[in-house]
C-alpha cells in the first residue's frame, strides 16, 4: 500500500516572531508536556479502534485505524495553550484534518453548525464547526514524529490549537454534528463554552 499524501501546515495567520507576542495573557511557557486527565488513561487496541462522523444519531462515515491512516495526512507546527496557564511553543503534529474527513465522507460541507467530540473514557467537548474547518483543526495521531502516547491522548486526539487545550480532546473516537451548541464534560462543570486563550475564556462568565 502506498503512503498517503502529506501536506504541510494549517492555513492560519502569519505567526509572530516575538515569543512574548505568542503567549496569551495569564500564560507561562513550559518545555515539558504536562499530563492532565479527568480519569484513568484508556487502554485502546488499534485492532478495535474506529473513528466516526455522525449527524445527530445518524452515521455518516466510519474508519478503522488502517483506513484512517490511509487518508491524506497533514503535518503542522503550532503553539498550544492549556487552561491551567502553561503554553508550549512550536509543537509538531501529524494527522487528518477535519476538511479531509468531510471530503472522505463525501460531504461538501458540515451538516450542522456545532460538533460534540466523543472520546474513550466518556469524555466530551463542544466546538463550533467554523473552528474545525478550513484548515483549523485535525484528528492527530503523531506528536514530534512519533505516535501520540496514550497519556497524551493516543492513539488519536483532536487538535484545535487556537482554543484552550481541553478542547483538543484526548482519545477522540467520533465527531457528532449537532444543530445547537451543548456543553461537554468540562463545560458542564463550569468551564467556558468556547475557550479562546487570547480572551482568557477559562470559565463561564469570563
Amino acid at each position: 500500500m502506498s503512503e498517503p499524501p502529506i501536506s504541510r501546515g494549517f492555513r492560519r495567520r502569519q505567526q509572530a516572531t516575538d515569543v512574548s507576542a505568542r503567549v496569551p495573557p495569564g500564560q507561562h511557557l513550559t518545555r515539558d508536556f504536562p499530563v492532565l486527565s479527568a480519569g484513568p488513561t484508556p487502554e485502546t487496541r488499534l485492532s478495535e479502534w474506529t473513528f466516526a462522523l455522525e449527524d445527530g444519531v445518524s452515521p455518516l462515515a466510519e474508519w478503522t485505524w488502517e483506513q484512517f491512516n490511509a487518508l491524506p495526512q497533514t503535518e503542522v507546527k503550532v503553539d498550544i495553550h492549556c487552561v491551567t496557564t502553561w503554553s508550549k511553543l512550536d509543537t509538531n503534529w501529524r494527522g487528518v484534518t477535519i476538511d479531509a474527513l468531510l471530503d472522505a465522507a463525501g460531504l461538501s460541507e458540515a451538516p450542522q453548525d456545532f460538533v460534540m467530540i466523543h472520546c474513550d473514557g466518556d469524555y466530551t467537548t463542544n466546538v463550533p464547526v467554523e473552528d474545525l474547518i478550513e484548515g483549523k483543526a485535525m484528528v492527530a495521531t503523531h506528536y514530534e514524529g512519533r505516535p501520540i502516547a496514550p497519556e497524551h491522548g493516543g492513539p488519536a486526539r483532536l487538535l484545535v490549537p487556537h482554543l484552550y487545550f481541553w478542547k483538543s480532546a484526548k482519545w477522540a473516537r467520533s465527531l457528532q454534528f449537532i444543530a445547537q451548541d451543548e456543553p461537554g464534560f468540562w463545560e458542564s462543570l463550569g468551564y467556558h463554552m468556547y475557550g479562546d486563550p487570547w480572551k482568557e475564556q477559562r470559565y463561564a462568565g469570563d
